[in-house]
């Protein structure tokens, strides 16, 4: 009698594959590029043409020479490593910088862990925070978007909306403007419907769920609305948080990454609550306008706990 033989689980089904998700998320992304072209004209294609070049001569090399392991930049996942780093760049980054933090993010965050799927950490996030954290000034001079300019590193720079909001000018962008990508800020990050363009495209795809995006954007609505609510002078509305930054950017794109996040519904919304909170935390109490990158990684951490101990209910039981 013949054995009936399966592979443990996740199993893979309905016709998805690791190449058709990862095309979906690259299809997700082209509004939000588009985007940051025009505003940030040639210097968001130069980095991002780096990024993604180096982030897949990267594994290639690492894979064929040092694992001594079948190359699988075809997967498409080192080009998303690619485009999610330099969106979360300055469009006037020295080109060197983009690629050593391409380096960092292949070579230290993924594929010193084992390659796709074993990474306990975002490796678009970890080459930004090393860069941040190696080259501060480079990673927080943000130009001022200028529709289809040729500048590039002498390009003119000025403040994001987080940061103006912590300092003394309150000339913060209007509404519409944070919609559209009218405003200082990583090239990717700046447009608001241009990423919920793209949210909704995975969203229909099934490529991701609501509940991690969600669930980061509730709770940080929710406690930037009681902080506001408390003290409007001191604490800026939920609107403005939810559109500024690299919120949706974070929340859509790489808090959704499939090897760092947990894996079942309830473990997903505990993931992006907590998200939520270290951003608004980090936000409105630290000295760095920004957190979502540290809080997306602080949560990547308890990942394997919140997989370990929020479990679905067993099958019948």
């Amino acid at each position: 009698m013949d054995k009936l033989i399966i592979s443990p689980a996740p199993h893979i089904h309905g016709g998805d594959s690791i190449e058709k998700n990862m095309r979906g998320v690259i299809i997700a992304l082209i509004p939000a590029l588009l985007v940051g072209f025009y505003f940030f004209g040639l210097g968001a294609l130069i980095v991002t043409l780096v990024s993604v070049i180096s982030c897949v001569l990267f594994e290639y090399l690492i894979q064929r020479f040092l694992l001594k392991t079948e190359p699988t930049i075809t997967d498409g996942s080192a080009v998303i490593t690619g485009l999610l780093l330099a969106m979360n760049l300055p469009s006037n980054i020295p080109f060197w910088m983009v690629i050593l933090g391409a380096l960092f993010a292949i070579g230290v965050a993924k594929m010193s862990f084992g390659g796709l799927g074993n990474n306990p950490f975002n490796p678009a996030l970890a080459g930004r925070v090393f860069l941040l954290i190696s080259f501060p000034v480079a990673m927080t001079s943000w130009p001022v978007p200028s529709p289809l300019t040729t500048s590039y590193l002498d390009a003119q720079t000025g403040a994001t909306a987080l940061s103006i909001l912590q300092g003394s000018d309150l000339d913060i962008p209007a509404i519409t403007d944070l919609l559209i990508g009218k405003m200082g800020g990583s090239l990717g990050e700046i447009s608001a419907i241009a990423i919920l363009i793209g949210f909704i495209y995975l969203l229909v795809k099934k490529i991701i769920s609501w509940h991690i995006p969600i669930s980061i954007l509730v709770t940080v609505a929710l406690f930037t609305g009681i902080l506001h609510g408390s003290n409007p002078a001191a604490f800026a509305s939920p609107m403005f948080h939810l559109l500024t930054g690299g919120l949706l950017l974070g929340a859509v794109f790489m808090a959704t990454d499939y090897a760092t996040s947990p894996m079942n519904p309830r473990g997903m919304i505990i993931y992006g609550i907590g998200i939520g909170i270290i951003t608004v935390v980090i936000r409105e109490f630290g000295a760095y306008p920004e957190g979502v990158s540290f809080a997306i990684l602080i949560m990547n951490a308890f990942t394997p706990l919140i997989n370990k101990y929020v479990k679905p209910r067993r099958f019948s039981k």
